[in-house]
């Protein structure tokens, strides 16, 4: 061509979670049976629906009002209704044109860093979810800039890394919290988050906080929404129905801003947001218009009440059969439905191995060994060689610590035992190869 036509920020696009995919159905061809840990999609995990959820959807496409354009920022009512549930937090409040939808937040995300000039920076955390790294480093064509989540420390942010950060670097503009956090299950204290708060207030930047799995957690944990707790500094949650109902292939999520009037340019930000959402026409009307019925249901409290309790017995499963390996780094899981388990420095090398009867997949093994340095690849490649489970590598993840996310979505309690059973055999047979 006789231009480039590839920007720089391209090559920082990636994700793992379903690259993986495509090397296990390779496997798959070859016979080898497949246990799926590599996506948080609770559908595939035979999460049942239950059928007065349905029955809403079902109602609602025999309007003819669901097969149709809906305004830009997103069906009135729907608005209407969450801007009564952020209300009645007591904390920030807003109004409908501080709420936006899109087609799920993988569409907000690629907006929101789309729209920052290239100099413009948010600080995120590491381990962090991909979408939102991969998104950040592809608009200002380099790496992320992070601060560390401490696997050490219940993976509590560095807070005095993250402030020096903030600092010395006049290029961040904005700070990302996860809450609960993907890939590591945490949930922020809330002297935490306030301290988080703290520091933006003094270098004067804003807030994102995804919080897709707000309303997921369990084991005593609570999540606090970034309205609680944000006070007068500008911010935008992320929110969405994809985890809460769950309902992922509607893709369908929102934005809400908070602190518009504070500051003029994060004004124009959160416009410019709108505009482009106005320019790709809307959201999708259909799961916007679910929102007020089965959220505003009280058949939704017990619903998700329930399915946090199935969530939070894997949790202590999974603790059970993994905590008592010494070369790992192992947390019990709050939030969200993922656990990413690291190896402490040191334990992993590039001669470990696991056995592999087959031999033609002990050379596709060997052969994606090969083409990487990364050595929790490595083990990852293995178990799936060998074991046919499919996690993802920490390091794709934007982290440099070692180590796999895994999720807590299989919903038969006796083949969880039997597959995380597996993952600690193979972990102890690895590291002793």
């Amino acid at each position: 061509m006789r231009r480039r036509l590839l920007s720089e920020g391209a090559k920082e696009l990636s994700y793992e979670i379903r690259e993986i995919v495509k090397k296990a159905n390779q496997l798959k061809a070859l016979g080898l049976p497949i246990h799926w840990e590599n996506i948080g999609d609770p559908i595939e995990k035979k999460c049942q629906i239950p059928d007065w959820i349905k029955d809403i959807v079902v109602d609602l496409v025999k309007t003819n009002r669901s097969y149709g354009y809906c305004p830009s920022k997103g069906m009135l009512e729907t608005r209407e209704f969450l801007v009564k549930e952020n209300n009645k937090l007591g904390g920030a409040q807003i109004n409908v044109d501080d709420i936006l939808f899109f087609n799920g937040l993988g569409d907000a995300i690629a907006t929101i860093y789309g729209l920052l000039s290239m100099n413009t920076r948010i600080i995120g955390p590491a381990p962090a979810y991909s979408t939102h790294s991969s998104a950040e480093a592809a608009h200002a064509h380099t790496s992320p800039i992070t601060y560390s989540l401490q696997p050490e420390n219940h993976w509590y942010p560095d807070l005095e890394e993250l402030e020096n950060k903030v600092k010395y670097n006049p290029s961040i503009a904005g700070i990302l919290v996860l809450n609960p956090d993907n890939p590591t299950g945490m949930v922020y204290p809330l002297d935490i988050l306030k301290k988080i708060v703290d520091i933006a207030k003094r270098y004067n930047l804003f807030i994102i906080c995804d919080e897709i799995y707000n309303k997921i957690t369990y084991n005593g944990a609570h999540a606090y929404a970034l309205a609680e707790y944000i006070g007068d500094v500008p911010g935008i949650a992320l929110k969405g129905i994809s985890k809460e109902y769950p309902w992922p292939g509607a893709r369908c999520g929102w934005a809400e801003y908070y602190n518009r009037d504070k500051d003029e340019q994060f004004d124009a930000f959160c416009r410019a947001i709108d505009n482009a959402k106005m320019v790709e026409v809307c959201s999708t009307t259909l799961p916007q218009m679910t929102i007020p019925r089965v959220l505003g249901d009280p058949r939704f409290a017990e619903h998700r009440t329930a399915l946090n309790e199935k969530i939070g017995r894997r949790s202590a499963i999974i603790n059970e059969i993994l905590s008592d390996i010494p070369e790992l780094y192992f947390n019990p899981t709050y939030g969200a439905f993922y656990n990413t388990i690291i190896f402490r420095e040191g334990t992993l090398n590039s001669h470990q191995t696991l056995k592999i009867d087959n031999p033609i997949i002990k050379k596709k093994v060997e052969e994606w060994c090969s083409k990487t340095t990364n050595l929790d690849y490595r083990f990852v490649y293995y178990l799936l060689g060998a074991k046919g489970i499919c996690v993802v590598p920490s390091t794709s993840f934007c982290t440099d610590l070692k180590g796999f996310r895994v999720t807590l979505l299989e919903e038969d309690e006796e083949e969880l035992r039997e597959v995380f059973t597996t993952i600690h055999d193979a972990i102890v047979e690895y590291l002793h190869s």
